[in-house]
């Protein structure tokens, strides 16, 4: 597999040569500026021996696996082609403004919304595959850099964290399979290898302060709109879903009011009687003789009736913990329940904690991995687990690892309280969506405070 992908990159090269010698033009239009000059620079150089390192990793585990996680590398390594080619191009282009770049920055969005698109789908069994490949390709954005005024981190710091949000999708592909396929283990890792050390490794090396552009270059500019047909100017378009635009969104001013908000314009504008009928005599309660002040005993009775309509009560399900197919321990909807006891578990179990609250979880033993899932108020108190523990969805928890834990995932969690012994200090430990999460660690002696 290695062989075909160099393979692929000598005939791309090659092309390159062919269209420098014969005075053509690049792939986005722009005059070249001595191709194999460019071919042979030491930056695009490295970014060849980059996808010839990591990215045939990822392509080889990819052709095993096949089907839809393939079709994801395929896209996730077009991406990676398509930001060699944009610093081909950096070297001949002069620095753009805000408009430019994201005209210039157009082809790579455009994969990466591909990427994307696949990811919020929701439908695909491969689905944290997706994230970890859309989560991960937004840390190519670093090509992106212009300064320390652009609004972005530094170029390395950028990877860092783009691979971090990828993280957490990647760890549960390799939890997920762990011992189901290697071929989808050996995908997830080479991903990461891809990014981290491949891609921040380059980065550190070549561009730590952002690309360098050609003063005397060609301009980049953004592409033309279409002109309004009457005199007035055009309203702003709202922004694409896009990693690198660079149009303001569309002011709430310029959209029609409804309901209440229409009812407080009509109000402000001072015309509040424009449209109201004129009411005549023949119109007047007083004077209507089709209508009498008098009301019937059944019309009575009928609005004195009290109503009989039982208000919907939501049913809570009963709580549960229970071991399910000799595989599962799940612990479901306690409240208030300080004493739930887990200790006739083994290596090959998982335990999976939805909907409790206000209450205390025991595991007495080594297990696979542990989940907490739409948790308020939890406490969980843990020895052992062989691949995982993750926190999901939840509200103020607390967990405590007594013995080991190689990775622990907390997303879309508010609090969180982490206690870390001394055998689970080199956990890996990632966030996604989430705020006040403190780990809280061992003092140098049995009696200081953590």
């Amino acid at each position: 597999m290695e062989g075909k992908l160099v393979e692929r990159l000598e005939a791309a090269v090659a092309r390159l040569e062919a269209l420098a010698a014969g005075g053509g033009i690049s792939a986005r239009g722009l005059p070249d500026s001595g191709g194999d000059d460019m071919s042979s620079d030491p930056s695009i150089v490295a970014f060849d021996d980059l996808m010839d390192q990591y990215a045939a990793k990822v392509s080889g585990a990819a052709e095993k696996i096949g089907g839809q996680v393939l079709d994801v590398s395929k896209l996730l390594l077009k991406a990676f082609s398509v930001e060699k080619k944009l610093l081909m191009e950096i070297k001949q282009t002069q620095k753009p403004d805000m408009a430019g770049m994201a005209e210039f920055l157009k082809p790579l969005n455009e994969v990466i919304m591909k990427v994307n698109s696949m990811a919020e789908a929701r439908r695909s069994e491969f689905i944290n595959h997706f994230k970890s490949a859309a989560e991960s390709l937004s840390a190519l954005a670093w090509i992106a850099y212009t300064g320390k005024d652009c609004g972005m981190t530094m170029p390395i710091a950028h990877v860092e964290e783009s691979w971090q949000a990828a993280e957490f999708y990647n760890n549960k592909v390799l939890v997920e399979y762990k011992t189901k396929d290697p071929n989808h283990v050996e995908w997830a890792k080479a991903l990461k290898e891809l990014y981290l050390p491949g891609l921040r490794g380059y980065v550190k090396s070549h561009y730590p302060l952002g690309p360098v552009w050609n003063a005397s270059g060609k301009k980049v500019s953004a592409a033309p709109s279409k002109a309004p047909q009457s005199g007035a100017p055009a309203p702003p378009c709202p922004p694409p879903a896009s990693h690198f635009t660079s149009e303001p969104s569309k002011a709430s001013s310029s959209q029609p009011k409804q309901g209440m908000s229409a009812v407080f314009q009509e109000l402000s504008s001072g015309n509040v009687t424009a449209g109201l009928r004129k009411v005549t005599d023949d119109m007047k309660a007083k004077n209507r003789t089709d209508r009498t002040g008098a009301v019937s005993t059944s019309e009575k009775q009928t609005s004195s009736t009290p109503s009989t309509t039982t208000p919907t009560v939501k049913k809570v399900a009963p709580p549960k913990l229970e071991l399910q197919m000799g595989r599962k321990w799940a612990v479901e909807n306690h409240i208030g329940n300080k004493n739930l006891v887990i200790d006739d578990c083994d290596a090959k179990q998982s335990v999976y904690v939805f909907g409790c609250k206000d209450s205390v979880l025991q595991i007495q033993g080594k297990v696979n991995n542990i989940t907490l899932d739409k948790c308020t108020k939890m406490g969980v108190l843990f020895k052992d687990v062989v691949a995982a523990f993750e926190i999901v969805n939840c509200n103020g928890v607390e967990a405590q690892c007594q013995g080991s834990a190689p990775t622990i995932s907390v997303d879309n969690t508010s609090g969180a309280q982490l206690y870390l012994s001394k055998d689970s200090l080199e956990a890996a430990i990632t966030t996604a969506k989430s705020i006040d999460i403190n780990v809280l660690v061992p003092g140098a002696t049995s009696d200081a405070d953590w």
